[in-house]
């Protein structure tokens, strides 16, 4: 099992998501105006569809996302080390997400 766990640790390594996510400039990002008038589109649209499920999908998106860039994250990966004290908090944080879209996916279904 940590064999598969390793190999999946390195393939996620391999494929520079954890740069690419800290390279995102996000003050950039939030007034270009490219990105912001589809993102309030997509939101004043949800607003007028009364679509709270996808704001909140939208929302635990974003927040992985902001969370995913905040030095705790950062910290698990010391010199090619994984941290143990700072794994638990993450897979709390990962339960807790898949448990929100688990809800509303399939239990508070409309």
């Amino acid at each position: 099992m940590s064999e598969l766990f390793a190999q999946l640790v390195e393939f996620f390594n391999s494929t520079q998501i954890p740069a690419q996510f800290h390279a995102v400039d996000v003050k950039g990002l939030f007034t270009n105006s490219y990105f912001l008038v589809p993102f309030i589109g997509i939101l004043g649209y949800m607003l007028f569809k009364r679509a709270i499920n996808g704001m909140i999908l939208l929302g635990t998106g974003i927040g992985l996302w902001i969370f995913s860039g905040t030095p705790f994250v950062r910290e698990i990966y010391v010199d090619g080390q994984m941290q143990a004290d700072k794994i638990l908090p993450v897979a709390g944080v990962g339960v807790v997400v898949i448990a929100v879209v688990v809800y509303i996916l399939f239990i508070r279904s409309d």
